[in-house]
């Protein structure tokens, strides 16, 4: 691919909020997370961790919290049939930082290989509750170590990606 090319598949990613149900091939997930392992990070730290749910019971369990956080009882995560969960060390200063750098490569390592994603707020405080302590700890992670950074939902997309918002005015200031 070459520098346009490149450059355009940036501008073409969209947020997708409606999923089919069928299923994200495992290879295609490993894929995408591999891609998330090449984020930079400050000080080459690699300081996230990134958790590939595709189990419907945990997936389910993770939705609820996050609907319960934001008070509703609907799906957060649209049916995405996968979501890859980032988590990061909140000892180390650049933790959000380098995570939300995560999540952006998730997300366009994901447009790139044709699947649907959009990012889901709410996992800071999912993994403040109990229940989600709880999830951590049943996953090998120290709770009180990790820091949920954002949930990017993956799947097929059920219908036409969004059209693309105008970009704003005074987006960019040049100082020359």
């Amino acid at each position: 691919m070459n520098a346009n090319e490149f450059l355009k598949e940036l501008e073409s990613r969209r947020s997708v909020r409606s999923y089919k149900s069928d299923p994200v091939p495992k290879e295609l997930i490993e894929r995408i997370v591999r891609a998330g392992t090449y984020a930079p990070t400050g000080m080459g730290r690699q300081s996230p961790v990134i958790v590939a749910v595709t189990d419907k019971a945990v997936r389910d369990s993770l939705s609820r919290l996050n609907a319960s956080i934001m008070g509703s009882a609907g799906d957060p995560f649209y049916g995405a049939p996968a979501v890859l969960l980032v988590l990061a060390d909140k000892t180390v200063p650049t933790c959000v930082y380098d995570g939300s750098l995560v999540m952006g490569e998730l997300m366009h390592a994901a447009h790139a290989l044709g699947l649907g994603s959009c990012w889901i707020h709410r996992a800071r405080e999912e993994f403040e509750t109990p229940e989600g302590k709880a999830l951590l700890e049943r996953l090998g992670l120290d709770p009180e170590r990790y820091v949920g950074i954002g949930h990017c939902i993956l799947g097929y997309a059920n219908g036409p990606e969004p059209a693309p918002k105008p970009r704003k005015e005074g987006w960019v200031h040049w100082v020359e």
